[in-house]
C-alpha cells in the first residue's frame, strides 16, 4: 500500500510540467497561500485488535497550492503544505491523571482535482485526490499535575531492542486521501473545510522488550482560510 501511493503522488508529479504546458490552451493558471486550522487525532488498532481510543489534537497547517486548468471548471491542484497532526491522550497512571501529547511535523505535498462552479459571484469548490507526508521534527509531552516532561519523536521504522525504553518513536512517511469542500469570493479569498484519512501505518515495528505493535493511522479535518491570486 505505501509503496502504490507512493507511486502515484510521484507520477502525478511527474506529470505536473506536462499538464502545465497544456492548460495554456484552456485558461489561466492561479496560485493561492492558505493556512488554518488541523484537528487531528490517531486512529487504529492495537496488537490485541482493540480499537485506539485519543482525543483531538488542535493544532495548524499553511503553505500553498497551483490551480492548473484541465477542463471547463476542472482543475489539476498540487500543492505543498506544514501540517501539524497528532493526537491527546488522557489516562491514569500510577502517580493519577496525566494528559499525553503528540505532535508531529509534516511537509506535506496534497495532489487534487478540483471541481469550481459557478456560484453566486464566486464560486463552490469540491477537491479530492491523494498526499504524501514526510515528518521533520515531533515532540511528546506529558502532563499531571504541575508536572511536565518534554521528549523528541525520534523517527525510524524499525525500533531495535537496544534502542533507549523510554524513546518514542514513529515512521517519517506518511500518506492517505483527502477531500475538501469550500467557497471561494469573486476577490479570491476563500474558505475551506479539509478531512484527511491516513492510509498508512506510521507505528513503527518495536522490537523493545515489553512493547505491542499496533496500527497508528493519521485522520483529522481542518478549516483553511486562503487568497487566490
Amino acid at each position: 500500500m505505501k509503496t502504490k501511493l507512493i507511486s502515484i503522488v510521484l507520477i502525478f508529479l511527474l506529470y505536473i510540467p506536462m499538464i502545465m504546458a497544456q492548460s495554456e490552451d484552456k485558461g489561466k493558471i492561479s496560485f493561492s497561500v492558505l493556512g488554518g486550522v488541523n484537528f487531528q487525532t490517531f486512529n487504529g488498532k492495537e496488537s490485541n485488535g482493540d480499537k485506539i481510543e485519543n482525543d483531538l489534537l488542535i493544532a495548524f497547517h499553511a503553505g500553498l497550492n497551483v490551480a492548473i486548468p484541465i477542463a471547463p471548471q476542472f482543475y489539476f491542484q498540487p500543492g505543498i503544505l506544514f501540517s501539524v497532526k497528532g493526537a491527546k491522550n488522557t489516562s491514569v497512571g500510577i502517580i493519577g491523571p496525566f494528559t499525553g501529547t503528540c505532535k508531529i511535523s509534516y511537509i506535506e505535498v496534497p495532489i487534487n482535482l478540483v471541481y469550481k462552479g459557478l456560484l453566486g459571484n464566486g464560486y463552490v469548490m469540491v477537491g479530492f485526490g491523494p498526499y504524501i507526508g514526510y515528518g521533520i521534527k515531533g515532540k511528546a509531552s506529558y502532563e499531571s499535575g504541575s508536572v511536565t516532561v518534554n521528549t523528541d519523536i525520534e523517527f525510524k521504522n524499525v525500533v531495535d531492542s537496544s534502542d533507549p525504553a523510554l524513546s518514542i518513536y514513529y515512521k517519517k512517511m506518511d500518506a492517505g486521501g483527502n477531500i475538501f469542500f469550500g467557497y471561494e469570493m469573486a476577490g479570491g479569498i476563500f474558505l475551506q473545510l479539509n478531512a484527511q484519512l491516513g492510509m498508512l501505518n506510521i507505528a513503527p515495528e518495536d522490537k523493545r522488550p515489553l512493547r505491542s505493535n499496533p496500527e497508528v493511522k493519521n485522520t483529522g479535518y481542518g478549516l483553511s482560510l486562503g487568497y487566490r491570486f
